[in-house]
């Protein structure tokens, strides 16, 4: 390794240098390695080292905070994503958006919308500190609205205050060691949007019409069209397959997931292709596997 960092020789008896002359599984090795590594730097020394779709306590705290929804707000933010399933088994239901017609079938297409966290920081260990940072950015963290005002609402140098606002208290909370994820709740999400194999088998993926943040997501809500039920029954859907995204997490660094995660079902599309391709994993995309649960 050079003094800036950069690899320059790569020695290993047990792996060729390049990808290309790897075999799949010993490619799928060396990414779980990195993914472990990066892992291994966040909970030991604190670094915000993972990539949002392979943080397993992110997608948790998705999760969490979708179970504390009431009703409406699960509606408001989630209706479109459920009525889009529903349309496949309701004729009558409304169909959000159109499949699209390139797609190979209509069971080809995964149906997607980002979710974004915002933190409260009333409901932290930060309360006082949070309101003194406010008033001296001109800011009003009492207004019952502010989580639910729309961006594009505010006026540009709104947007700049509450960022600062927002940078100033994630270090405030990292100095003192501070969890934030109590504030935690459903800032926002994406509209629906596709990913979908064409008769070629190439996939395709859109963008949404509208995404409210220019930052990744916190998770990658993707789903088949399943039928999803009641709403309190997809509400439950919901949740297994969070907890399906945050084992794939564990098991694609090389780590048995914690118990509470040792489930299966579709999690992301990238993991079940890999559990499909590669004789190293078990079918976990498979909710029929029970055996793998022995």
């Amino acid at each position: 390794m050079e003094f800036d960092g950069e690899i320059k020789h790569h020695q290993c008896d047990a792996y060729a240098t390049k990808a290309a002359d790897r075999s799949p599984e010993e490619n799928e090795y060396n990414e779980q390695a990195r993914k472990f590594a990066r892992y291994y730097v966040y909970i030991e020394r604190g670094y915000d080292t993972m990539p949002p779709m392979d943080h397993p306590e992110r997608i948790n705290a998705v999760r969490l905070t979708v179970q504390d929804l009431d009703d409406d707000r699960f509606d408001e933010l989630f209706g479109d994503l459920y009525n889009q399933l529903r349309s496949y088994y309701d004729f009558d239901a409304e169909r959000p958006i159109p499949v699209p017609p390139l797609a190979s079938s209509s069971d080809s297409v995964l149906y997607r919308q980002n979710v974004y966290l915002g933190v409260d920081p009333l409901e932290t260990e930060l309360t006082d500190v949070a309101e003194d940072m406010a008033t001296a950015y001109g800011l009003d963290l009492s207004n019952p609205s502010v989580k639910e005002q729309p961006l594009n609402t505010l006026s540009a140098g709104a947007i700049a205050d509450w960022m600062s606002f927002a940078a100033d208290l994630v270090d405030r909370a990292d100095e003192q060691e501070i969890d934030l994820s109590d504030g935690a709740y459903i800032d926002a999400v994406s509209t629906l949007y596709t990913t979908y194999l064409d008769n070629d088998g190439v996939q395709h993926t859109a963008e949404p019409d509208t995404d409210p943040f220019e930052r990744e997501p916190d998770t990658l809500i993707e789903l088949p069209p399943i039928d999803p039920g009641p709403l309190a029954e997809f509400r439950e859907y919901l949740d297994h397959h969070l907890k399906c995204q945050i084992r794939d997490c564990f098991v694609r660094m090389g780590v048995e997931p914690p118990e509470e995660f040792r489930v299966l079902g579709n999690g992301r599309l990238d993991a079940t292709a890999a559990y499909k391709l590669l004789d190293m994993y078990p079918s976990y995309h498979d909710p029929d596997a029970q055996r793998l649960l022995g």
